[in-house]
């Protein structure tokens, strides 16, 4: 067998008493092969590959510390031989092959620090940081499933909410041509709205509600403003659904909530910015102050679309 082979078994516990531990100085081994259990994992090296690098290794054979040994001439380590072979192959060949999943990453890390082996620490925390670059979510959109779990996301967080309510089920009516279309469109706008102002606005899915597209818009804990984006639309012979993109309504309203993040003072250039109309004439400090108010109490309103809903034949 090559002495940079390692041989790994698992040990079945012996029946019996413990076999009876020896200590002596690994200086006595020279350059021979040495026999490791680690944990119960078995393994064949040389004192030549332990004492390459300065480690933790190279001051138990090197005669700088004791081993212990049992009976069978086996020398003890008193850790979990999973990633031991790992290790090895680092210290023959100054690398190695990292594990694919951050789990191992972090327990082979966790090896290297207790053997004192920097290099291949350095090696692991490389790895996990560009994991970390690699798969962190740019920003999280949680899915509504149930009024409660609504409630409470609504309720805990600080900063404005924007949800989106879409269901293309739910349509007792047969759709007009563009409303796939349409609704499409509101989603793509949704996953735009939700990557500008990440970080700001917290924004949440909910495919569990009554209507067929909606947008709510929170601020503080409160609804201030909904943009429903369904109408029924009569046809020759039958209602339809209509589904629409007010894209323009949409975007002021989401910069209409950046008006309630904390901390919780309006914002008066976006107050001017969101303004639906602004006054030609000139007023004095005391009319603009109210215009101000006035024009944060509108916003507070809420919005709906509205429908026609005769019966056909009127």
């Amino acid at each position: 067998m090559s002495g940079d082979t390692c041989l790994t078994t698992t040990l079945c516990p012996a029946a019996g008493p413990k076999p009876k531990m020896c200590s002596f100085k690994g200086g006595s081994l020279g350059n021979k092969y040495v026999r490791l259990n680690v944990g119960g994992s078995l393994y064949y090296t040389t004192v030549q590959v332990l004492t390459r690098h300065d480690t933790m290794l190279k001051a138990m054979f090197s005669g700088r510390m004791e081993v212990l040994t049992d009976k069978e001439g086996w020398i003890l380590i008193d850790r979990c031989g999973k990633h031991f072979g790992t290790i090895l192959n680092y210290l023959r060949d100054d690398t190695i092959a990292l594990p694919k999943h951050r789990q191992e990453i972090k327990e082979l890390m966790a090896e290297a620090k207790y053997y004192l082996i920097q290099g291949l620490v350095d090696m692991c925390q490389a790895a996990l940081q560009d994991k970390k670059d690699l798969y962190e979510p740019v920003c999280s959109i949680p899915i509504i499933t149930s009024p409660k779990e609504e409630e409470r996301l609504i309720e805990s967080s600080m900063k404005p909410v924007v949800k989106l309510l879409y269901n293309r089920s739910n349509n007792k009516y047969s759709y007009t041509s563009n409303s796939d279309d349409n609704l499409l469109k509101n989603i793509e706008l949704f996953d735009k709205l939700s990557l500008r102002f990440n970080g700001r606005v917290l924004f949440i899915k909910d495919v569990i509600g009554d209507e067929i597209c909606c947008w709510s818009f929170y601020g503080q804990g409160r609804k201030l403003a909904e943009v429903c984006c369904t109408s029924i639309v009569y046809a020759t012979e039958k209602k339809q659904t209509k589904v629409e993109f007010p894209e323009a309504r949409i975007y002021e309203e989401t910069l209409n909530v950046l008006l309630y993040e904390t901390p919780r003072v309006p914002d008066n250039s976006l107050l001017e910015a969101t303004s639906r109309s602004r006054s030609q004439a000139s007023h004095s400090e005391d009319d603009e102050g109210f215009e101000l108010r006035d024009r944060v109490r509108r916003i507070h309103v809420k919005r709906y679309s509205t429908y026609d809903d005769r019966q056909l034949g009127h």
